[in-house]
């Protein structure tokens, strides 16, 4: 994993890029380590705030066009989601549709949700904005408190 990792960093903004694009699809990857060394080593914040963010979503993307392409069975067995989170997840993505993309960032359950999304055939534009939306907030956090540690030394 750490030669990955060291691969993503050595590319720099491309490679912050393609590592949140994996971590926003179905494969399992932390995209934020790769976001803080960069940033520690100097690169600039908001390039790195962008290219996350842009790239997570399209990993979403993935996940959507998983979900618009198959049916809730060959999601469950493909992908392995477990049939009993799939069913709690429905309820809430069926009641608010395409703003859940938000929760797209949530850690086990928002491939699910945007998987969801993809299989109910929900608005791809507001689900596309709203992930988006999401994932920004969520690295602006990471990156708001990187620099408030940093400013603790």
């Amino acid at each position: 994993m750490d030669s990955i990792v060291e691969f993503f960093i050595e590319w720099g903004y491309i490679g912050l890029f393609l590592s949140a694009l994996l971590a926003g699809s179905i494969v399992p990857f932390s995209s934020e380590l790769v976001l803080t060394v960069l940033v520690q080593m100097g690169a600039d914040p908001t390039v790195c705030l962008i290219s996350a963010s842009v790239g997570n979503t399209v990993g979403g993307l993935v996940c959507y066009y998983l979900g618009y392409l198959g049916n809730m069975q060959w999601i469950e067995r493909w992908l392995k989601i477990d049939h009993q989170k799939m069913e709690r997840v429905d309820g809430f993505v069926r009641k608010y549709g395409a703003w859940m993309g938000v929760f797209g960032v949530l850690p086990w359950v928002g491939e699910v949700i945007i998987v969801l999304l993809g299989l109910m055939r929900a608005n791809v534009y507001i689900t596309t904005a709203t992930m988006f939306v999401g994932k920004f907030v969520r690295y602006l956090l990471m990156l708001l408190a990187l620099q408030g540690v940093n400013s603790l030394f």
